[in-house]
């Protein structure tokens, strides 16, 4: 297991630019005898916005997170900030979704075990039962809700109810291979994180390495985003790519993509676990 960082507050902020916003955080904190144990920021100057991720250890304040929040306001509201603030000691609920492909999900239910990735599984959602085997065997639920063109509308309902049942914090598409409906984009607005080739839209559709090998590409990689109503048009989090040669057939692709993915989605999911990912509009911030 690995060792985890003693227990802190990670405070969020989003807001118009302005001089002093570091000082007046800061200041603020260190009224109460909080002991800011990482700090990072950035403005933006073509929006004129500024994004501030602090972590506040949590036993060198006098008062819990409530009071946190409470005491924070007044400065939120000078300064027109969305802020939020939250504990590190709870960990975020998260269901998994999955179709045939097992790789992310196997990367990320190794991470799970081993404490690398720290977080509250609640389950795992697939439209096929293959999988079953190998996740309950690490102790997870397993639920097979089959997806059909006649039967979406049910199913997505289903899936609904298994996500509010959990009390889900975060869903994790480990390359589920379907569409999520409208309305249950904007239910988790934000909430959603999700794992495709970034060859898109280059080589849309099917058998996508098998188009990147006819036309003789040089690199190919990963995105994972947010999931909004509009497919693959979310907030970028992550991306990365490897590159290949004349000499890689399309399966040699296919697993150096598998590779990357896994490896994009990983990193994606921290970032959002340590809340180093503030969104604004269809754009990101990552403060890693």
């Amino acid at each position: 297991m690995n060792a985890q960082k003693p227990r802190h507050y990670v405070l969020t902020v989003s807001c118009p630019d302005d001089v002093g916003l570091v000082a007046a955080v800061s200041n603020l904190i260190a009224s109460w005898d909080g002991w800011l144990t990482e700090v990072a920021n950035h403005a933006d100057r073509v929006t004129g916005r500024f994004y501030m991720r602090n972590e506040v250890a949590a036993d060198s304040l006098p008062f819990g997170i409530e009071g946190f929040r409470e005491r924070f306001v007044p400065l939120a509201e000078k300064h027109r900030m969305r802020f939020e603030v939250h504990d590190s000691a709870v960990p975020r609920r998260v269901m998994v979704l999955v179709s045939r492909q097992e790789h992310c999900l196997a990367d990320l239910l190794h991470r799970w075990r081993t404490g690398e990735l720290p977080f509250d599984l609640r389950g795992v959602i697939s439209n096929h039962d293959q999988l079953r085997s190998f996740v309950e065997w690490h102790g997870v639920p397993y639920h097979h809700v089959p997806v059909s063109p006649e039967s979406k509308a049910e199913a997505f309902e289903a899936m609904g109810r298994l996500l509010d049942d959990e009390a889900v914090d975060l869903v994790v598409l480990a390359r589920y291979m379907q569409i999520l409906p409208p309305e249950l984009c904007a239910r988790y607005e934000g909430r959603i994180v999700n794992i495709h080739h970034s060859f898109l839209p280059s080589f849309a559709g099917g058998r996508p390495y098998e188009q990147a090998y006819a036309r003789g590409v040089k690199l190919i990689g990963a995105t994972s985003h947010f999931v909004t109503a509009d497919l693959d048009q979310g907030p970028i989090i992550e991306q990365d790519v490897v590159r290949v040669s004349h000499a890689d057939t399309a399966s040699d692709m296919v697993r150096l993509g598998r590779d990357v993915e896994k490896a994009v989605l990983a990193r994606a999911v921290r970032y959002v676990l340590e809340d180093r990912v503030i969104v604004h509009e269809n754009k990101t911030v990552v403060l890693a």
